[in-house]
């Protein structure tokens, strides 16, 4: 009986995994990505007073969501079809596109590891992660028609 119940499970949690949706699941990640990096934007642009301990909460929170943002899951063959604005780059070239988020993971890391004390040390960490942005973007992603 406790093997039925394991096999069940196991199936159930299989199951489940597939019917996941990659192109939605990666469309609020990317959308929870932006409006971090959004309002850390209005912070270096100055439409929003620094402050440290925000700055760094936030720089935290896109830290939590690069780092659960797995390549493999969210960009499995087959999800280049329906409605979204990942190009066909993606998978001509994953190891480019690993790449690059591998690259902005580590500049968000270095981003939260140097806890900018100010607007100007902020300005030149956050230029870097906001760089990844839109090389990724440029190549990556399709335009919105």
């Amino acid at each position: 009986m406790r093997k039925l119940i394991l096999a069940i499970s196991a199936f159930a949690l299989g199951a489940g995994t597939a019917l996941a949706d990659p192109i939605a699941d990666r469309e609020a990640s990317m959308k929870e990505r932006g409006k971090i990096v959004g309002g850390l934007s209005k912070v270096v642009k100055g439409e929003e007073a620094f402050d440290a301990a925000a700055v760094l909460e936030q720089l935290k929170a896109l830290e939590a969501n690069a780092d659960k943002f797995d390549v493999a899951a969210l960009f499995p063959a087959g999800s280049d079809q329906g409605k979204t604005e990942a190009s066909p780059k993606i998978w001509e070239d994953m190891a480019g596109f690993k790449a690059a988020e591998d690259k902005y993971l580590a500049d968000v890391k270095a981003a939260v590891a140097a806890a900018p004390a100010n607007v100007d040390a902020l300005k030149e960490s956050f230029g870097k992660v906001a760089a990844n942005c839109g090389a990724c973007h440029k190549v990556y992603r399709l335009k919105k028609s």
